[in-house]
């Protein structure tokens, strides 16, 4: 897989989780305290949030792998 291709997934994962976000600034439970604790929206923030790290880290492989050729 190519630098491009990681950096279109990380794009595409950050867009979910902003909309996630998004959804989550507007929900009346999302205004309790602790609320984020039980909150599916929040657990697949978190997840996504994994999984950008994780390409981020890919990327940054990768990149460095070029510059050494």
């Amino acid at each position: 897989m190519s630098i491009t291709e990681l950096e279109e997934q990380k794009d595409k994962l950050l867009d979910q989780i902003e909309a996630l976000e998004e959804k989550c600034d507007t929900l009346e439970k999302c205004q309790e305290d602790g609320a984020c604790k039980k909150c599916d929206a929040y657990a697949k923030i978190e997840g996504l949030t994994t999984k950008v790290e994780e390409l981020e880290t890919k990327i940054e492989e990768m990149t460095q792998a070029e510059e050494e050729e």
